[in-house]
């Protein structure tokens, strides 16, 4: 198959298949999801701050006295603690799941990073043979027989890899990996 220029901006390409898969992701959220972020989103603007504080100085205002309307939870504000307390508790529950949602989003996206990256790594050493094998016609083998190029043009263990990172990092970050969650 003969090598075929699709558009002259690559980086318009990848904005574009970046768009779709975000498109993608968005449009099959249930309503579910939608709600808990729209929530999340809400809840985690200024105003809503400046309202809770409003609020919060209009119910202690009332039922101290400071005004002729009569108390209607007055100290220690039990029913405040309640409605706090119940709001806390949905709030979490909301930003508990966009947060799982993120996630798992973030860890597609990781596992399309590394196919990608595995596959850059892969054609690559394909282009270092070819290249090897350019140089050696023409008689260019400084760099093609030196020890950094044959490792390089060696294909990457992606396991042996992994391992000798983890045993690298493990020590560094406090001991061995910890054994896999079942989920």
């Amino acid at each position: 198959m003969p090598y075929m220029e699709q558009s002259p901006d690559p980086a318009a390409q990848n904005i574009e298949a970046v768009a779709r898969l975000e498109e993608k992701s968005r449009a099959t959220r249930s309503i579910g999801v939608c709600v808990s972020d729209a929530i999340t989103t809400l809840a985690g603007n200024e105003w809503s701050v400046s309202l809770h504080a409003v609020w919060f100085a209009t119910w202690l205002i009332v039922n101290t006295g400071w005004t002729p309307l009569p108390k209607f939870d007055p100290f220690p504000f039990s029913l405040l603690t309640s409605i706090v307390s119940l709001e806390a508790i949905f709030l979490t529950l909301f930003v508990l799941a966009s947060q799982n949602r993120l996630t798992h989003e973030a860890d597609k996206r990781a596992h399309l990073d590394l196919q990608v990256n595995l596959l850059a790594e892969q054609e690559m050493t394909v282009v270092l043979r070819m290249l090897q094998e350019l140089c050696d016609r023409f008689e260019l083998t400084e760099t093609t027989h030196s020890e950094e190029f044959k490792a390089l043009r060696k294909r990457t263990d992606v396991k042996n890899l992994a391992d000798r990172l983890d045993a690298t990092l493990g020590p560094a970050l406090g001991g061995a990996a910890p054994a896999a969650c079942e989920e």
